[in-house]
């Protein structure tokens, strides 16, 4: 069966409430609209409105009730409706989510997943194509992950649901009815917190996460053209980061790229960056670059094409790491 990211979610999505009756899901229109990315469609139809609440347009209540119910031991799904809104939820998810397992010593779990639609790519207007995952993986006590295709999209959401400690889930909303991929629904899904090498090379390895996945798969592809082999790694999870397949890659090729939408100051990027050089300092052939959006608000839609990080700025990257 092929499927979309959206239909992954939504199917996986459907599979974690028939497993278990405690999780719901709440947020905007995520009920009887099924949510504005049809992420949600028929699931309060087939659950009911107690499983699928429309919340009023409040993002920081949608958390406040959610931090109760995961107290109570239920498992809710915060929908998001598009990342710039998760703000007035900024308090709700620092203060209380990320620290009520470490307050209460232990005793009190937090099994919530917040999923936020993130990116831009959609020719949208202001709040609506932002990149806010480093403020989360910057937070003790949430862990962070983001999905870039349709199986991970199917597996990943019930992992993250399954999962006692919060998740920020982060989907690139660009990709929800972009390209279709084949889901055997029989299959041994690969560890939640772990990054994956999707395209091998010996040249450069690209380090990339959400929607930058694929515009490092086709720079990966223009680039063999040329001559060139780049080695591509779907972080997927953010916080905690798994470097090991990183620290492999990099050993081998001698040189990294980091390739984010978020601006680059203080981004995932230099995270990576940063470990990279920690422990693979007298293997690198240069410099960890990094490859993200510029250092100003997230521009009007006719122009964001030339704020996001595109396969020429990729290649660019990769010329310069090739030239030490």
């Amino acid at each position: 069966m092929k499927i979309t990211l959206a239909k992954g979610l939504n199917a996986g999505l459907r599979k974690a409430m028939e497993d278990d009756p405690k999780v719901l899901i709440m947020g905007e229109d995520v009920g009887k609209l099924g949510g504005v990315f049809r992420i949600t469609d028929g699931l309060q139809k087939d659950f009911g409105e107690d499983r699928v609440i429309d919340s009023p347009l409040a993002e920081s209540g949608i958390l406040g009730t959610a931090v109760g119910m995961a107290m109570r031991g239920y498992r809710p799904v915060c929908e998001i409706q598009f990342d710039g809104f998760v703000y007035p939820a900024y308090d709700q998810i620092v203060s209380q989510v990320a620290k009520l397992h470490f307050r209460s010593q232990g005793k009190v779990r937090m099994p919530m997943v917040i999923r936020i639609p993130f990116g831009g790519g959609i020719g949208a207007v202001e709040h609506h194509s932002e990149s806010p995952e480093a403020q989360f993986a910057h937070t003790p006590g949430l862990k962070v992950v983001a999905c870039s295709n349709p199986v991970d999209g199917y597996w990943m959401i019930q992992q993250a649901i399954a999962s006692d400690d919060p998740v920020v889930f982060l989907e690139p909303k660009r990709q929800y009815h972009a390209d279709k991929a084949e889901l055997d629904e029989s299959a041994t899904p690969a560890p939640l917190f772990s990054s994956r090498v999707v395209r091998s090379g010996t040249d450069v390895t690209l380090l990339a996460y959400g929607p930058t996945v694929k515009t490092c798969l086709a720079a990966a592809e223009a680039a063999a053209r040329e001559g060139r082999s780049l080695e591509v790694i779907d972080l997927r999870t953010l916080s905690p980061l798994d470097m090991g397949p990183v620290l492999e890659s990099v050993r081998r090729t001698g040189r990294a790229i980091t390739v984010h939408e978020a601006h680059v100051n203080l981004g995932m990027g230099a995270e990576v960056a940063a470990r990279i050089t920690e422990q693979c300092f007298y293997a690198l052939e240069s410099p960890v670059l990094r490859v993200g959006g510029f250092d100003t608000p997230y521009p009007p839609s006719r122009i964001e094409e030339d704020y996001l990080p595109d396969l020429d700025r990729v290649l660019d990257a990769v010329d310069r790491a090739m030239e030490f």
